[in-house]
């Protein structure tokens, strides 16, 4: 059972997620060979203070 973890600022839509979950599956089922109900999906949506890219939050 693969358990994708989905790190991403905050502020997509439900539905925004449900297709980005879509398209993880497809891709998952077709190469790794695996069920679609076999796939697990976190989403952890992060403030920009709780991300750094080079020496700047991602929220400035």
């Amino acid at each position: 059972m693969p358990i994708i973890h989905v790190n991403m600022l905050e502020g997509r839509t439900e539905e925004q997620k449900r297709k980005i979950a879509e398209g993880i599956v497809e891709v998952m089922v077709k190469e790794a060979k695996v069920k679609e109900e076999a796939v697990r999906i976190i989403f952890n949506d992060m403030k920009g203070e709780n991300l750094a890219i080079g020496k700047k939050l991602a929220k400035e």
